[in-house]
């Protein structure tokens, strides 16, 4: 078993995997317009290309795999791909991102299949918000899929709460309350301006320092030490309180130097960066493993110098013309 360290010492061990390019919602912070996610870019990779990609993976020494989307649980061989990742030597943790709106058929079927962990994005706990940013979600539909990954030891359950000022940022009190009495992790992030919508983006972005005082008044809180690949989340945890506050910064304060990360597109396409266009095909690789891991150990190169980067985020954060549902969340 090889590794992967780029040129500036960051170890890479970890791989998100897009496994479809369409979502059941349209959030307008994650697809430019509102039909977005009913349409694919492409045909998106078969079971057999993803698991042959992870083994390679492996190879090289990536132990953390989170399968991302789009809706992943749209996607019905779903459960059988966690069935056959969780069998790979090497691979020993299997996540999966969600908007969880399916999830309270799922979770159970997933959690025997192998999955670990799951991260649910939930951006309000009022129905007419939850309506307006996702463009015509349902509120209980995740609130269910929620309670169904609880139930079903899918934990630490992580909540991903987009920053949004004037939308949601009056919730973060209520949110982080969560993590009291139940063992959830609620994640604050940056709203990024992924989509080129910097009307949208100049309007609704909040620095994450003010949800971080928003929780402490509601209780002092308590630094935790980051779990070993953990990604870039700062934790903490309110005294006496199960679960825990995870703060995410990628514009205020990036973390590139700490990124342990590539991504697999639907289409099959290495990226080395969210905000590159760089990519490097893997299907034309697919039959032979020692080309696909050669390619791992080349897309290092696109890694970008972490002290070199843009200070302004409409520059540093290249707007994709189909959102984050053709990288993968």
């Amino acid at each position: 078993m090889t590794s992967l360290v780029d040129k500036f010492g960051r170890q890479i061990s970890y791989l998100r995997i897009s496994v479809i390019d369409r979502c059941n919602l349209s959030c307008f912070y994650c697809m430019p317009t509102a039909n977005g996610c009913s349409r694919s870019m492409g045909d998106a990779l078969d079971l057999d290309g993803i698991v042959r990609i992870v083994r390679a993976a492996a190879v090289c020494g990536i132990s953390k795999i989170r399968l991302t989307g789009g809706e992943p649980l749209l996607r019905p061989d779903l459960t059988e791909l966690v069935e056959n990742i969780s069998a790979i030597s090497g691979i020993t943790d299997i996540s999966l991102t969600t908007n969880g709106a399916l999830l309270h058929q799922l979770a159970r079927p997933l959690a025997a299949a192998g999955l670990n962990r799951i991260n649910i994005s939930l951006d309000s706990l009022q129905s007419e918000v939850f309506q307006r940013i996702t463009r015509g979600g349902k509120l209980e539909n995740t609130l269910t899929g929620l309670l169904a990954a609880y139930e079903a030891g899918l934990t630490p359950l992580k909540i991903n709460v987009v920053l949004l000022k004037e939308i949601n940022d009056g919730e973060v009190a209520d949110f982080a309350r969560l993590t009291l009495d139940r063992d959830i992790h609620v994640r604050f992030i940056e709203f990024m301006p992924i989509t080129g919508d910097s009307h949208n983006w100049k309007k609704h972005y909040q620095p994450i320092d003010i949800a971080m005082k928003q929780c402490a008044s509601i209780a002092p809180l308590l630094e935790e030490e980051c779990p070993e690949n953990g990604g870039p989340a700062r934790y903490f945890r309110f005294k006496g309180g199960k679960g825990k506050l995870g703060f995410i910064s990628p514009l205020s304060r990036h973390f590139c130097s700490q990124c342990n990360r590539l991504r697999v597109t639907a289409q099959g396409k290495l990226r080395a960066c969210l905000f590159s266009e760089e990519e490097i095909d893997l299907r034309p690789l697919l039959g032979q493993e020692d080309e696909v891991i050669r390619a791992f150990s080349h897309a290092l190169t696109a890694k970008p110098d972490p002290t070199c980067l843009d200070s302004d985020p409409l520059v540093r954060c290249r707007p994709n013309t189909f959102g984050m549902v053709s990288i993968g969340g």
